[in-house]
């Protein structure tokens, strides 16, 4: 799920852009509607587009809801995705906002999702295609680590006692989502622990939140309607649970349908809202384990650790535990959290998670989260912060998919309906149900239990018997079976000596030979010219990981490495140590990143050369050690194969002969393939080692300011933003900002790199604000911070709102009077001055002496009987109709009429109901 800023492209994903190239913008969760809608101007069978302040609006309206998935909701028409579509409380009706006029002659409006997007044109439901990548076989008998000893996923000593409390369904406001949510969880206790115990909290992610047969209609959709139920998704991790509480950990799953039910109208789509969630249910335990009280009584009493704390979110969910990781430590940090684990996550707005420990799951078959948008995640926050001692790593795991790390999202285990959100079943897809590599449901349910069990044993329990789990070193858990999982991890800083990260021109003279390596960063899309050097060219389709742009940050750059290419064996890459760097005998092992380019051959090669003082050199090729230069399986459709960078680990063992206390160069050798192209990221010597996690309360916070402002009538003035840290910092801060939302023709663009020197702590991002003196819309936008440097993101959504200061223009209406044989004519309206509103009445025709049908008919007669009147002034028009069909009968009769009782109007003060007379006049 990406979205991308070509030019003056705004709020499109890359897909949308490939395929389209239209100039044209979205309001994906901003731009109050106007109070009735104005006329539509081109509809089928159940869409229509109405003009609106800045262009049209789409409408879509489904016969049943939308299935709730954490991706984005898009609408396409004739096959080409146009935008970010806004949903309906009860998820059956769509609409956006574009400038592309091309709406106006659709002949077909879907529903279709972001990140799906540039697959062939198919969908998730059906991505199970039959095609094979040229590494498919590779990945089906992959190089294997070592098995643990110890196993995360196997029950302890512990009998695990299991209940639940609900405070009801409406038991807390958030804020950030300004609506109440329920208070339940459930909750897993270790029977006979002694002590205060570690306290792991599970948050699930964006899924139905009711289900059945709503027996009483309501207009809110939470809580549940009569006949209905809610989804008990926080029921659905009990694996994960079960092992940790019988090791010793207190672990808690709550509910969150609440915020799944409002989130799709939120300026953040519900990251900040989960937050208050988390914390609040925090709040509930740091009461029940203090003085206690009801459901609980005294029974936690001294039970629980709330300065040792582990967060896990899925799907929107982990958005939401990262957030709520910076919350608390921009409140003071309350609350130890030490430990996140984002499961196949969403990454909207590019937060930094600095300070804790952080593991990230990655699924290759997620066909809700596609494009893996978690990863930045880790990209964004490895070197945000100087000094920071935490480690952090990804988890890829290769054959699971999106849903089934959540018995109640997965089919014949869940409660409500459920679904595969790959889909597809052909067996030579590399994410196909019957595909052989494919992870069965109970197979990838004890892979998600291993690793959340192993994270949170490791970084709360300090068991450090899982650490190779997530070191990068391959090592393996017997209860994850056959599954293939790769590990990138960030050594902890004490256990870490970086060499090079890649992110910066090489020293020069380090490349010698037929070879040539430059940075690089985003993507190129094939229908498009890109304005910096990209890492990589594609449809658009969520492959890329670590290069495709965020939604609510879409111009913010994303991870720099360095792409090194060659055209025969002579290539060499050298990096050489520094006099007090060369001595590397306390570590383990050197470690980076790699893949191979997507546009090359699948599997490619390198000799990574390590020299000493004396000249003495091992070589070590990088197929003897990893498989990161093996492209991952897939074909190149559907958003695969994914190009991930991944771990390159030599064990310092390897290096027989060289002298570890002078070593004098590292060189990266193209001397395997004649031929090739290589990523590469963040080269170091370092350790597997636990590090030191905590709130991250010491760094100073940023926050974007909200402003209000009248239009004004002359020129174009300027909106003023204010960028302010809490406090002053001794280094340099820099936080991305840009303006986002339905800006149209008033809010003018802007993008900035905002960098605060040491002492400062405000600064001014103003943007224009085009004035006139007619009567519009207000407008509503965003200014948006992300991956801040030295900082943690605060309030990191400003909110602009421009408000129109001009006088309605007086709307008057006549009556109408025409001869019968002059067919569709129009009562008229007239205003007093232009507008820049679409100026629309609304109402019903009812009969007199003149019949409906007989003497005169609907504009909108689609349906037979129908009595629907509207009319509109144009912006910039003062005059208009309201339009009515007169039938000529050809039968000779006295003059009649009808009426039109108009009772809905839009950019307009007209005193409503109000009834028109229609008078027609025979001619026969």
């Amino acid at each position: 799920m990406t979205v991308r800023e070509i030019g003056s492209l705004r709020h499109l994903s890359l897909g949308m852009v490939a395929l389209l190239g239209l100039g044209l913008t979205t309001a994906p969760f901003a731009s109050a509607a106007p109070p009735a809608p104005a006329p539509k101007i081109a509809q089928g069978n159940n869409w229509d587009v109405r003009p609106v302040a800045g262009g049209y609006q789409l409408t879509l309206r489904l016969g049943a809801p939308a299935p709730m998935r954490a991706a984005l909701p898009l609408l396409a028409v004739d096959g080409e995705p146009l935008g970010v579509a806004r949903q309906s409380p009860d998820q059956r009706t769509l609409t956006l906002v574009t400038t592309d006029p091309g709406v106006l002659k659709a002949k077909n409006v879907q529903l279709v999702w972001s990140g799906d997007v540039g697959k062939d044109g198919k969908q998730a439901e059906s991505q199970g295609l039959a095609a094979a990548g040229p590494n498919d076989a590779y990945w089906l008998k992959p190089r294997l680590g070592p098995l643990l000893k110890d196993d995360p996923a196997k029950a302890g000593k512990f009998k695990v006692e299991t209940s639940e409390y609900n405070l009801g369904d409406q038991a807390v406001f958030l804020p950030g989502l300004k609506e109440k949510s329920e208070v339940v969880g459930k909750v897993y206790t270790p029977v006979g622990a002694k002590g205060k115990r570690p306290f792991v909290l599970f948050l699930h992610g964006r899924h139905q939140y009711c289900y059945g047969d709503a027996t009483t209609p309501q207009d809110k959709p939470w809580p549940c309607a009569k006949g209905e139920k809610p989804v008990p998704s926080y029921r659905g991790y009990d694996g994960a649970a079960q092992a940790l509480a019988s090791n010793g950990y207190q672990v808690v799953s709550i509910s969150s349908n609440a915020v799944n039910a409002y989130d799709g109208d939120v300026y953040d789509a519900g990251a900040q809202a989960r937050a208050e969630l988390i914390l609040h249910h925090l709040e509930l335990w740091k009461k029940w384990s203090t003085t206690g009280g009801a459901p609980f009584g005294t029974k936690y009493v001294g039970k629980v650790d709330l300065q040792n704390v582990g967060l896990m979110g899925h799907s929107r969910g982990g958005e939401g535990v990262a957030r709520a990781a910076i919350v608390n430590a921009d409140r003071g940090g309350q609350f130890g959290i030490r430990a996140v684990l984002p499961l196949a996550p969403v990454d909207f707005a590019r937060s930094t998670v600095p300070g804790v420990a952080m593991s990230v799951i990655l699924p290759t078959c997620d066909g809700d989260v596609s494009d893996l948008q978690g990863q930045k995640f880790y990209d964004d926050t490895r070197h945000s912060v100087t000094g920071d001692a935490a480690t952090r790593s990804t988890v890829t795991v290769l054959g699971a998919n999106h849903n089934f790390f959540n018995t109640e999202w997965t089919p014949g285990q869940s409660e409500a309906p459920s679904n595969d959100d790959w889909g597809g079943d052909e067996k030579a897809s590399p994410c196909g149900a019957k595909y052989a590599g494919r992870l069965k449901a109970k197979e990838q349910q004890a892979v998600g239990t291993a690793y959340l069990s192993g994270f949170f044993r490791l970084h709360l329990g300090h068991e450090k018997q899982f650490l190779p789990l997530f070191d990068g070193s391959d090592a393996r858990a017997a209860s994850a079976g056959r599954a293939v999982v790769r590990v990138v991890s960030q050594a902890p800083l004490a256990s870490r000596r970086d060499v090079n990260r890649f992110d910066q021109a090489l020293p020069k003279g380090a490349l010698t030979g037929k070879a040539s390596a430059a940075t690089c960063s985003g993507v190129k899309l094939q229908s498009t010219l890109a304005a910096a050097p990209a890492c990589v060219v594609t449809d658009g389709s969520g492959d890329s990981p670590h290069w495709d742009a965020a939604w609510f940050a879409a111009r913010t750059p994303t991870m720099v490495a360095t792409r090194l290419s060659w055209r025969d064996k002579t290539g060499v890459l050298r990096l050489s140590l520094p006099a007090a760097q060369r001595d590397v005998r306390k570590f383990a092992a050197l470690s980076f990143r790699a893949a191979p380019d997507p546009a090359g051959a699948p599997k490619t090669d390198l000799s990574v050369r390590v020299v000493d003082g004396r000249g003495k050199a091992v070589s070590v090729p990088v197929s003897k050690v990893s498989d990161a230069l093996t492209r991952l399986p897939g074909p190149k459709e559907n958003g695969l194969p994914k190009t991930l960078l991944r771990t390159v680990r030599i064990p310092l063992s390897l290096l027989k002969g060289v002298n570890l206390k002078d070593v004098r160069s590292v060189e990266l050798r193209t001397d395997k393939v004649a031929k090739g192209t290589v990523y590469l990221s963040d080269l170091s010597f370092a350790s597997a080692g636990l590090g030191v996690s905590a709130p991250a309360t010491k760094l100073p916070k940023v926050s974007a300011s909200d402003v209000k402002v009248k239009e004004g009538d002359k020129g174009t003035q300027t909106v003023d933003f204010y960028v302010r840290l809490n406090r002053a910092s001794t280094r340099p801060v820099k936080v991305y900002a840009e303006t986002s939302g339905d800006l149209g023709t008033t809010v003018g663009d802007v993008v900035r790199t905002v960098v605060f020197k040491p002492g400062q702590v405000k600064q001014k991002i103003s943007v224009p604000v085009k004035s006139n003196t007619r009567d519009s819309y207000d407008v509503h936008f965003n200014l948006t911070l992300s991956v801040p440097s030295e900082a943690l993101l605060d309030k990191s959504f400003g909110h602009g709102d421009v408000i129109d200061d001009d006088p309605t223009p007086t709307l008057t209406v006549g009556n109408l009077t025409t001869v019968e044989k002059n067919g569709e004519v129009g009562f008229p309206l007239k205003l007093s001055a232009p507008s820049d509103q679409y100026v629309s009445l609304h109402g019903l025709l009812k009969d007199g002496t003149a019949v409906l049908t007989q003497d005169y008919a609907s504009t909108y007669d689609w349906e037979p009987g129908m009595r629907d009147i509207e009319g509109s002034v144009q912006p910039g028009e003062t005059t208009g109709e309201l339009t009515v069909k007169i039938v000529d009968d050809k039968v000779k009769e006295p003059t009649e009429t009808f009426t039109a009782v108009m009772t809905e109007g839009s950019g307009t003060d007209l005193k409503l109901p109000i009834t028109l007379t229609g008078t027609i006049t025979d001619n026969d």
